[in-house]
């Protein structure tokens, strides 16, 4: 008997040790990761240069508390403000924390309750986050949700445009909706969410849990967009295997967080904020998200060439974050995956969600690409000849 809760439903795969883009189980058997740890290892496993840096943080100290002063904290922050164009930051230890935070401050800052989000979103599952998620699945048998969220559909201009109001204390919008299917939000429409915030003085939240620190070849995915947030929320890939989260915003709300506005025990403990500047270091440089850029030209014209396969509906994605839409479910796909050494993950019902290390190699990505096709096409030959037997 298990004494965990059964809040997950685990692979049969228990990880022996991992480097790179390469992970080997208990059995020796590789495997291909294209989950990057859901989306956390940007910079692949056990990177030497954050390795480094937590060792010796490690032999210095690993917590004091927030009431001392930590010049870490100020350098990652720095990092964090000038990758964004931002100004402040507060450090959490997770994506949903630093939503939770966000939230916080909105309603402060506003002096408004109601916060707008997108259907098929994804922020969190505390229960601020939880009840900005635009997805029942993740909150059925929890109760009454909090009631001053609002869902409208993504990428729908006339939409936003009915439901935002001065009420509206903000919108929290994800630019690559991850979980929700990897949807990429539409130029015009995301231009738009952020002039109806300006008119209407909501603040606009940008959740880059999953699309930022150079998952889509940008320090983060807004800027792709040409959009000025107010807030950002970070976390994922920012420690590259080490809990920590950031809510990047504005200098005109620092007011609304001062001393005991906001807190938390173990956030940015030291040694997750040493892993925090190595992993930023390296993926904030030019040359690096310059060759993230090329791998996902090449990595898109290599999944582009599975379009005539039957079974894909659409691929879709930015950067090295794609999304193939099937027309099947995809749970069986994925175990069929994994048994010939690739390690994908859904995004949904129908869909294979791939965030590849942005350190993979391109023969790498060709290698996880063949992978893919190898199954579809047979998936593809098997249920065309299902539908010749049934029609015979």
């Amino acid at each position: 008997m298990s004494h965990l809760f059964p809040t997950y439903s685990r692979w049969e795969i228990e990880p022996e040790i991992t480097g790179g883009s390469m992970m080997i189980d208990k059995n020796g058997k590789s495997y291909l990761d294209f989950t990057s740890g859901i989306g956390v290892c940007n910079l692949g496993h056990r990177p030497k240069n954050v390795e480094e840096a937590v060792l010796k943080q490690l032999n210095q100290y690993w917590h004091v508390s927030n009431l001392f002063q930590d010049s870490t904290q100020e350098t990652a922050a720095k990092m964090l403000a000038e990758a964004s164009g931002l100004d402040r930051v507060f450090f959490a230890n997770s994506g949903a924390e630093a939503n939770e935070a966000a939230i916080k401050l909105a309603r402060k800052a506003t002096g408004k309750t109601k916060i707008i989000t997108f259907k098929d979103s994804f922020h969190g599952r505390t229960f601020a986050a939880m009840s900005a998620t635009g997805q029942d699945k993740i909150k059925h048998g929890f109760g009454p949700m909090l009631e001053t969220f609002v869902y409208v559909p993504y990428n729908d201009i006339e939409a936003i445009k009915k439901e935002i109001g001065n009420d509206a204390a903000a919108v929290m919008i994800e630019v690559i909706q991850g979980e929700g299917g990897i949807h990429v939000g539409n130029k015009e429409f995301l231009l738009v969410v952020q002039e109806l915030c300006k008119q209407y003085g909501a603040l606009l939240i940008i959740d880059e849990i999953q699309t930022g620190i150079g998952r889509t070849g940008k320090p983060f995915a807004f800027q792709h967009f040409d959009l000025d947030p107010d807030l950002i929320t970070s976390a994922k890939g920012l420690g590259s295997g080490f809990p920590i989260g950031a809510v990047i915003g504005k200098e005109k709300l620092a007011p609304y967080f001062g001393t005991g506005s906001h807190g938390s025990t173990f956030g940015g403990n030291p040694v997750s904020i040493a892993a925090a500047i190595a992993t930023m270091e390296t993926i904030f440089k030019k040359e690096f998200l310059d060759e993230v850029v090329d791998k996902s030209e090449f990595f898109f014209k290599q999944l582009h060439n599975l379009k005539h396969l039957s079974t894909i509906l659409e691929i879709r994605g930015l950067g090295l974050m794609a999304g193939i839409e099937c027309t099947i479910p995809v749970t069986t796909l994925l175990a069929k995956l994994q048994n010939i050494g690739l390690i994908a993950l859904p995004a949904g019902e129908k869909v294979i969600r791939l965030l590849p290390p942005l350190t993979v190699s391109k023969a790498q990505l060709e290698n996880g690409v063949n992978m893919i096709k190898e199954i579809l096409e047979k998936e593809t030959f098997t249920h065309n000849e299902d539908e010749r037997l049934v029609k015979y």
